[in-house]
């Protein structure tokens, strides 16, 4: 054939011209007899179609060089090749990422589209030319569980079951099929909702927040097939009413293999310099919509939360905040539309520093009722996903087991001797500070969002770094320490169920219905630096409907001092006749929580209730 530049070409049988929508790889519109390749690239000035058989060579079978004036519209280039070729896996080379003969191979780019990718013998990753493989759902649904109900277990899926002491098959454990396994163990936690790190490709080098793909599951974390294990996984977590949650990374990618070579400079903030995205970029939010769509639709997934959420309101001429070095985030206002919830750091920061004797009352008094100097603002208290630790810092007993010079951010006390000890009452304070941030988390109007380990007291022996996380040991759960802090979790989130009115809120408690106490029935000190006590009492609203009889009014009381208190409590209302004491994190195991609670005050009795050094205490009135 002879082009309008007066060269010669041939065109192979069944190569055509193909269609610019949709993106990626999709069956052409001529009943399926054809695949039809569209992939992004201003700026190249050609692009080759590499096409792969299903030999172990690492080179092309075929490469197609996609005419300008045929094979693109606009900034899309597009081609389409009939099914009978049996091609297996493809790329694409951009004259861009091409610098000699030599780094031909090399230069080979991912389709940033592709559902499917595939590790070839270099170190790097293809799109995978596949028939949509059925997987019967059934009669799958969403849990669709009301916000303000969650109860968020953050988990890692290789580390949750990669252990031994999962006692799973080697090729579950540490796999998606392998959190499916152990969906006891979230139920037995009282946890409805799993919120998962990174699933999606990355690099291994740089870890699970260093994506190199949006539309595919890491082949780490599956069997055979880790799209058909992500789905085995969330179709039974939904089967037993727990949702699945995503965090997601769409703001930098892994510094190699991901998008650079296709177009730098549309999809990179300062082109190849940087790895960050400029999410702004039509192109790339465009990228963002269909990753995010695509695995709702494909893999049911029920939510996201997205890291570096601000950075997606930059512009292309606007610094970000830098992975490598840490740098601290410029604090953007992020536009909610009152539909984004929150990972809520100021709930950490002012209840770490309360428990450990450093913030002013007010701070907890904001927190505990649920953040309302964040969520005023058209949404409510259910948009705060109040966490106390996360992966990357210092697990939960860790936060009181070190506290040097290096850890200031952590906000975190030692209890009076650095690191692991022997001494009884260094190892009790720790103890109760542990059950007095989780009695605060649960005890707060909010959603709680427990971190993978804390509910056994995983370690990383002081160290803030995301490497430095251990496998989830299960062996731990046995533990005396696990055995009651799992017992205790399990036993708050039956109080937040059986008691929704107070804890598991979409608006805001009345003012009308809150009493704050300092120890002898006074108002607080609110701005007092040197107060460690306070109390509320909480009075149910009788419009709310309760599985408890109306005008079951709560008491409970925070000392974070080293020293007893001696707390009058309130006096009982009408139509009941006692208080009885339902937590108090200072008592031996296993009485410092009960369900049917101890009667402490009957009719007509004022009781002073002595609240031991660091400790937390929650009353209700009965009949």
């Amino acid at each position: 054939m002879l082009t309008h530049r007066d060269t010669n070409f041939c065109v192979p049988v069944g190569f055509t011209a193909g269609h610019p929508l949709p993106l990626g790889l999709s069956s052409g519109p001529d009943g399926g007899d054809s695949w039809n390749f569209a992939f992004f690239s201003r700026n190249s000035k050609s692009l080759v179609l590499c096409l792969y058989d299903d030999s172990t060579t690492d080179r092309p079978a075929l490469e197609l060089d996609l005419d300008p004036y045929v094979n693109r519209t606009g900034d899309v280039w597009h081609a389409s090749v009939d099914k009978t070729w049996g091609f297996v896996r493809y790329g694409y080379r951009c004259k861009e990422s091409t610098n000699s003969e030599d780094d031909e191979a090399e230069s080979i780019v991912l389709d940033q589209y592709a559902r499917v990718i595939e590790n070839t013998i270099s170190p790097k990753f293809l799109g995978s030319i596949y028939k949509n493989s059925s997987f019967d759902w059934g009669r799958d649904v969403s849990p669709n569980i009301p916000l303000e109900k969650l109860i968020v277990y953050r988990l890692n899926v290789k580390g949750f079951t990669q252990h031994k002491s999962s006692k799973l098959p080697t090729n579950v454990a540490g796999t998606f099929s392998g959190v499916a396994e152990k969906v006891n163990h979230l139920k037995a936690l009282g946890s409805n909702a799993v919120l998962l790190e990174p699933i999606f490709s990355f690099s291994e080098q740089q870890g699970p927040y260093f994506p190199f793909h949006f539309f595919s599951p890491t082949d780490m974390y599956g069997q055979e097939s880790a799209v058909n294990s992500l789905k085995e996984m969330v179709k039974r977590l939904h089967s037993e009413g727990i949702e699945v949650l995503l965090e997601v990374v769409f703001t930098h990618t892994a510094v190699s293999g991901a998008l650079q070579g296709i177009d730098d400079s549309s999809y990179y903030y300062k082109g190849r310099a940087s790895d960050y995205l400029n999410c702004n970029y039509p192109v790339v939010q465009q990228l963002i919509l269909e990753s995010l769509r695509y695995w709702v639709t494909e893999f049911h997934v029920d939510g996201f939360c997205f890291i570096n959420a601000s950075s997606l309101l930059r512009g292309v001429h606007a610094d970000c905040w830098d992975p490598h070095d840490m740098k601290m985030p410029k604090e953007v206002k992020f536009p909610h539309w009152k539909r984004w919830a929150e990972l809520n750091t100021r709930y950490c920061r002012d209840v770490r520093n309360f428990v450990s004797g450093r913030s002013l009352l007010s701070d907890l008094a904001t927190r505990v009722c649920g953040s309302g100097d964040i969520f005023t603002d058209g949404r409510g208290p259910a948009f705060s996903f109040n966490y106390l630790s996360r992966n990357s810092g210092l697990s939960l007993v860790d936060v009181f087991s070190f506290s040097g010079p290096e850890l200031a951010s952590e906000l975190s006390w030692n209890c009076g001797e650095e690191g692991e000890t022997n001494k009884s009452a260094v190892l009790q304070t720790r103890l109760k500070q542990i059950r007095n941030l989780l009695f605060i988390q649960y005890f707060s109007v909010g959603i709680p969002v427990l971190n993978m380990g804390d509910e056994c007291g995983v370690s990383t022996k002081g160290s803030p770094l995301l490497e430095s996380r251990k496998p989830f040991d299960w062996n731990m759960l046995a533990s005396g320490f696990g055995a009651q802090i799992t017992q205790f979790i399990s036993f708050m989130t039956s109080v937040r169920a059986r008691r929704s009115d107070v804890f598991q809120r979409s608006k805001f408690l009345k003012p009308e219905s809150i009493v704050w106490y300092a120890n002898d029935q006074t108002t607080p000190n609110w701005e007092d630096t040197a107060s460690r006590f306070l109390a509320l009492r909480i009075k149910a609203e009788s419009e709310e409907e309760t599985t408890e009889p109306k005008n079951n009014d709560l008491f409970i009381g925070f000392n974070a001092s080293d020293h007893l208190e001696k707390v009058i409590l309130p006096s009982l209302p009408e139509g009941r006749s006692k208080w009885r004491r339902l937590v108090d994190t200072a008592l031996p195991f296993p009485g410092f929580f009960s369900v049917e609670g101890e009667t402490v005050v009957t009719e007509d009795e004022l009781i002073v209730y002595e609240m031991k050094p660091y400790s937390c205490t929650l009353f209700e009135t009965t009949a």
